[in-house]
């Protein structure tokens, strides 16, 4: 069936708004005019597409059209290009990518190819644990995720394994841990988190003395850098990467208070089978600097 062009505009108009009244600001249409698109769309397809909620949210099979639109949306962009012989046209790529990814070999990684390409970037961070969230309810075309099988129409690809160590300043050892890293120090000690889907510190605490994240006082810092500088200065120990401390703790800057239990998180790169070139030439470019920072799988897609 054809759909209008009108309505799937209104749909994703409320889905990245998140509201009806928001969508009809961006449309420059009344409120009602959307609703009416909204509702004609779901009666041509037969499904509702969206939950009426704050923020509006689509269905499953509202997720199953954005997906669909966003393909198409880039695919169109691309041949549009190529026809006016204008390769030079931006292509806007969205993907969900988590925190310590985009702190660290992402961007290094792709700038090349972006300005090669002219590819701009609208990134959705979330845990690594959520990132593939955000490509099946079709709000991103690629993800970087610890989630191995990808869902139908998409492709998988190792990236490598990104080794996390409980780090702390010198001066929160000596506060917090004068007679070394033991549980009864433990359940006062202050741990870093980076916000509340974050699950590698309570994993840890867990696993290593049977602490509940309900037991020990936590900070909540939902950034990269202000993170890792907050354990810098002692406020509390947290999981960071060896991509981001490089030698501070070979050269005692950092105190590493597991060094017999690092965690490791195995990243994947997920993004559809059928691609836009430019897409493809991501995707490959990801793949290919991933494995060589994170020390992944052989070869490279295409």
């Amino acid at each position: 069936m054809n759909l209008d062009h009108r309505q799937t505009d209104a749909l994703l108009a409320v889905i990245e708004t998140g509201s009806f009244d928001a969508a009809a600001a961006r449309l420059h249409v009344t409120q009602s005019a959307v609703s009416q698109r909204i509702r004609a769309l779901e009666t041509a397809l037969g499904q509702p597409l969206i939950i009426r909620s704050r923020p509006a949210r689509p269905t499953l099979h509202g997720q199953r059209l954005l997906q669909y639109l966003r393909r198409t949306a880039m695919l169109d962009q691309e041949l549009a290009a190529e026809l006016a012989d204008n390769a030079r046209a931006p292509l806007v790529v969205r993907l969900a990518i988590n925190a310590d990814t985009l702190g660290t070999w992402f961007v290094p990684a792709v700038a090349p190819l972006l300005l090669k390409e002219n590819v701009l970037l609208e990134v959705m961070l979330d845990d690594q644990d959520h990132t593939f969230a955000w490509l099946e309810s079709g709000e991103a075309t690629g993800c970087v995720t610890s989630e191995a099988e990808p869902m139908r129409g998409c492709q998988s690809y190792a990236l490598g394994t990104m080794r996390y160590h409980m780090l702390a300043s010198p001066d929160y050892c000596r506060r917090w841990y004068p007679d070394g890293f033991t549980r009864a120090a433990a359940r006062h000690a202050p741990v870093m988190v980076f916000n509340r889907k974050d699950a590698l510190q309570a994993d840890f605490m867990e696993e290593r003395f049977g602490l509940t994240r309900d037991v020990y006082p936590s900070h909540y810092i939902p950034s990269h850098d202000s993170y890792f500088a907050a354990v810098k200065l002692g406020l509390g120990c947290g999981m960071i990467p060896e991509q981001q401390y490089g030698d501070l703790v070979a050269t005692g800057a950092l105190v590493d208070l597991a060094p017999d239990q690092p965690v490791d998180v195995a990243l994947y790169w997920h993004a559809w089978k059928v691609q836009s070139p430019r897409l493809e030439s991501l995707t490959q470019r990801i793949v290919a600097a991933a494995r060589e920072v994170l020390g992944g799988g052989e070869g490279v897609p295409g």
